[in-house]
């Protein structure tokens, strides 16, 4: 059983780059302002969203089990 994540992105560093959509479109949509907004996690398997975090070029996504409250990412 995949480990339940937090997904959250940080619009103070968002540019609506659109990575994390192009990579985890059923988890990332995008906002009226053009910044990423995380959905439900359970959206993409959990390489995929740490993928998706790790290729924002403001590096603005966060990952973190829930469960535990480690960080995956950053």
């Amino acid at each position: 059983m995949t480990a339940a994540l937090l997904v959250t992105v940080d619009h103070d560093r968002c540019v609506g780059s659109t990575m994390c959509v192009q990579l985890a479109g059923r988890v990332f949509t995008l906002d009226r302002g053009g910044q990423s907004v995380a959905g439900d996690p359970a959206g993409a398997s959990r390489d995929e969203i740490i993928e998706a975090a790790a290729q924002c070029p403001m590096e603005a996504i966060s990952v973190v089990d829930a469960t535990s409250g480690q960080a995956l990412f950053p």
